[in-house]
Order: C-alpha cells, then structure tokens, then sequence
C-alpha cells in the first residue's frame, strides 16, 4: 500500500492514515486506516464523492473552526 496522506488531530492518540493499495480490486483499492488499527475501503469513486462533498461545505459542520 502507498501512503497517501495523514490526518493528524488535536490529540495524542494517533492519526489515521489514507492508503491507495494498487493490488486490490477496484472497489477495495482505497484504504482508511484509523488511529485504532481498524479499516475503511472503498473505491476511488467512493473517494472522489467524500471528496466532492468537503469541497462542496457538506462536510464544513463536522470539522472544528481553526
């Protein structure tokens, strides 16, 4: 897997961390891993929707102002 960006946090307990895994089937191939070890996978298309959403202010009321 190829790391592809971490998500760091305001707390000491780790970051979660976005995969892009080249040998796994198309609708696995992106991987979320959290600060816990568990794991989210999903699609690039399934990305390409969370990422629309955050660039859209779906997502804005999730995420404390900095």
């Amino acid at each position: 897997m190829r790391s592809i960006a971490k998500f760091c946090g305001q707390c000491s307990c780790g970051c979660p961390e976005l995969f892009v895994d080249e040998a796994a089937p198309a609708e696995r191939r992106v991987v979320i891993v959290d600060d816990f070890g568990q794991r989210v996978e999903m699609s690039l298309d399934q990305l390409g929707s969370i990422v629309e959403a955050a660039r859209s202010g779906a997502l804005d009321d999730l995420a404390p102002a900095r």
